[in-house]
């Protein structure tokens, strides 16, 4: 979510190394740190509060056929942007910071790199120079595109499974 001089943000909750805001003029709720991070920092450990078959709004991909809810919940207002800051890295169950983050930022994921197919593309307004567009799961995003990201384990094995199957067409 890009953030405006003007906006107003409500404080929701704080947590070790973020706080939950809600912007007063569009009720959209970001996660903020309240630190300093540097590439490669992990800032906070997560696990699944409950495992579906199905994507959602509110899931993270680790596998073909599992989905899960973000532990503690108030990761699931990390938002997205085509220039992100963290990772929701699935093989060390950790939001790892992949550009330095100052106090005040707000951590911003690339959803293509946790998502395979998912369950609602939308029209990105992250206002970044090199904005995707329509955000969609890795499957229907170039390799041009996700080539510039960080990615997690289980989408770049996906990726490169689907790369040696277009190979034998």
């Amino acid at each position: 979510m890009p953030q405006e001089k003007n906006e107003l943000f409500i404080l929701i909750s704080q947590h070790e190394h973020c706080l939950v805001k809600k912007n007063a003029n569009n009720e959209q709720h970001g996660l903020f740190a309240n630190a300093s991070f540097k590439v490669g920092d992990n800032i906070v450990a997560f696990d699944a509060s409950k495992i579906v078959d199905t994507p959602n709004y509110l899931t993270v991909q680790i596998s073909e056929t599992k989905h899960i809810h973000l532990f503690p919940e108030y990761l699931q207002y990390v938002n997205h942007s085509c220039e992100p800051n963290v990772l929701f890295n699935t093989s060390t169950m950790q939001l790892e910071c992949v550009s330095d983050i100052q106090a005040g930022d707000e951590l911003c994921f690339f959803y293509p790199a946790t998502e395979w197919r998912m369950a609602q593309q939308f029209v990105c307004n992250c206002g970044k120079p090199n904005c995707v567009g329509l955000v969609q799961g890795a499957a229907d995003t170039s390799s041009e595109v996700l080539s510039k990201y960080k990615l997690t384990d289980f989408i770049k094995s996906m990726a490169a499974q689907y790369k040696a199957f277009l190979l034998l067409f």
